[in-house]
């Protein structure tokens, strides 16, 4: 039998293990069983007079942006104009997005640097040019034909903003594979969770849309490292929601190669601890002053990552205290309805579920990331463009 100092000591360690967990567990618990219900499939709307214009930042883009505004181009339901933002390119950028049919725009100012700043001036231009919404695409991206039918009806509805399915370009490698399914659990389960208990489904900085009177209202001046975020944070404490359209689609190109990957989590994951530092206290005010629907925002704020999690909850294992044995179990069994629930959204759960067998060597990057994400927290706007595969993504398909 341990003694009482002992007892205590390992008591007050397993609560500082599992602690930092509770946000992000509750978090996918609630929502994988929320992404279970079917949603609502609204009806189509008659009002064909709304102009949805799509902004397509750009920085050094030349070997992509020509088949993303192709995609664009195709549309069953033609936007009202495509502008490409070509900030600060050194490269063939402009002349091919012209060579595609879209507006060009060029933005070169080593003074302002960040994806935010594109925006920023994109969503100005086009507003000014009276678009009543406007869809933001990456420039690595291409588009289901269907999605501007769907932005249009969701506008025409009298929605704020609306956020599309936000999904991998088919990969082939391993790693594509595991890519694909956290993608499908960030940007597929979370928002669908989200939008079946009326909640705001948060904007992933690709396939998302604003209404002109939701930009004049809350103008977009994020321009942190994760930008979209901040400007999510940012609308619901207006009291804003982003709808989420289940049956709507962009593909975008992931790194194939593990360490651009890295580069590219580190940057997400050291911003969103920015985020944190800047936004719990004040979302923190809004709830106890009786706000509720900002319970969830907040909960996703202080969530770490899930990959985080899952290292502390397997040392919460190890320890001899029973209370955060029986904790980390229930835990793990979330992770694995979360991992199930993410897999049965794909088109190929089998392939999904397989890609999980891959998560013990992520852990293991995880760990040597730690270093990087503290870098990224303390960075402020600089467009680090995610080094590109050398292949082409496949095309969008319906």
């Amino acid at each position: 039998m341990m003694n009482a100092p002992l007892t205590i000591a390992l008591d007050a360690l397993a609560l500082a293990i599992v602690l930092p967990t509770v946000p992000v567990i509750a978090e996918i618990l609630v929502l994988s069983l929320a992404a279970l219900k079917q949603p609502l499939t609204p009806a189509m709307t008659t009002d064909t007079s709304l102009r949805i214009a799509v902004l397509i930042p750009a920085h050094n883009e030349e070997r992509l942006i020509g088949a993303c505004v192709a995609s664009v181009r195709n549309s069953l339901h033609q936007p009202s104009n495509i502008y490409v933002i070509t900030h600060n390119c050194t490269d063939a950028t402009a002349a091919n997005a012209r060579a595609a049919g879209a507006n060009v725009i060029d933005l070169n100012d080593d003074g302002v640097r960040g994806k935010g700043a594109a925006l920023l001036h994109g969503f100005t231009i086009a507003t000014g040019e009276h678009a009543d919404a406007v869809l933001v695409i990456d420039a690595d991206s291409t588009i289901a034909s269907t999605l501007i039918g769907h932005v249009h009806d969701a506008f025409a509805r009298g929605a704020d903003a609306v956020q599309a399915r936000y999904i991998a370009a088919t990969g082939t490698t391993e790693h594509a594979h595991l890519q694909s399914l956290v993608l499908y659990g960030m940007n597929v389960l979370r928002p669908r969770g989200r939008a079946n208990i009326g909640l705001s489904c948060g904007i992933f900085g690709n396939g998302f849309a604003l209404s002109a009177t939701t930009l004049n209202a809350v103008p977009y001046t994020a321009h942190s490292v994760v930008e979209d975020m901040e400007y999510h944070l940012m609308l619901v404490s207006s009291g804003r929601r982003v709808q989420f359209l289940d049956r709507a689609e962009v593909r975008g190109e992931m790194p194939d190669n593990n360490r651009a990957a890295a580069t590219q989590s580190a940057r997400w994951e050291g911003g969103r601890a920015r985020m944190r530092r800047e936004y719990t206290l004040p979302l923190l005010t809004h709830l106890l002053h009786g706000r509720l629907q900002l319970m969830e925002p907040l909960f996703d704020l202080l969530s770490i990552p899930l990959g985080n999690a899952l290292l502390l909850m397997f040392l919460a294992l190890l320890l001899p205290v029973t209370a955060s044995r029986v904790y980390a179990g229930v835990a793990l069994l979330a992770v694995l309805l979360y991992v199930a629930v993410s897999a049965w959204l794909s088109p190929r759960p089998a392939s999904m579920l397989r890609a999980a067998l891959a998560v013990p060597a992520f852990l293991l990057r995880k760990v040597l990331q730690l270093r990087a994400k503290r870098s990224a927290a303390r960075s402020n706007t600089a467009w680090v463009r995610t080094q590109r595969n050398e292949t082409k993504p496949e095309e969008t398909s319906e």
